[in-house]
């Protein structure tokens, strides 16, 4: 045998050596796991979780170390594995939040716009029968200020003019929505 290579303990656990080597190791396993933790609870679940796994896996388990090298090594890949596990729990909770927040959002930008659609068509519907009629033309026919002239039989000068007069009268009703 070379020094080198560690001796492969081969025994079996019954119930009385399962107990004693609860016994013996509860409290370093424990204490390995609240050192990383700082937390009792989970701590305490995890030596329970890898005393049940010991106890579960006595058939078929192949120790090649100490009981004690071994029953440390669980406890600190149960502490990574908690952490690993607490941060994805904590990310996916920040992402459902998150979500949660900009559907909020949404819903509420939504009901702002139509709010203000709404606001808008009332304050165009309030101009004066010409000045109405210019607006619409240029805002929801698209057409240009020559166009709107020409269909109407009037000068482009009053087709600026009552643009900038609809204009004028919808931003002194609708300050409540600016910045």
């Amino acid at each position: 045998m070379h020094i080198d290579q560690p001796e492969k303990i081969s025994f079996r656990i019954d119930e009385d050596s399962f107990k004693e080597i609860y016994n013996l190791y509860w409290e370093k396993v424990f204490s390995v796991c609240y050192a990383n933790l700082g937390e009792t609870e989970p701590a305490k679940g995890m030596v329970q979780e890898i005393f049940k796994s010991l106890w579960e896996r006595k058939d078929e388990l192949e120790i090649n170390q100490s009981v004690e090298r071994y029953l440390v090594r669980s406890a600190k890949f149960k502490v990574f594995e908690y952490i690993r596990n607490k941060k994805i729990r904590e990310q996916h909770h920040e992402n459902i939040v998150k979500s949660q927040v900009a559907s909020l959002n949404y819903t509420e930008n939504e009901v702002m716009v139509s709010s203000l659609k709404e606001r808008i068509t009332s304050l165009i519907e309030t101009l004066p029968s010409q000045c109405r009629k210019v607006f619409k033309m240029s805002r929801e026919q698209g057409l240009s200020n020559k166009e709107i002239a020409v269909d109407l039989l009037i000068s482009e000068r009053a087709v600026e003019y009552h643009i900038s007069k609809a204009i004028t009268s919808l931003k002194s009703h609708l300050s409540e929505y600016s910045c």
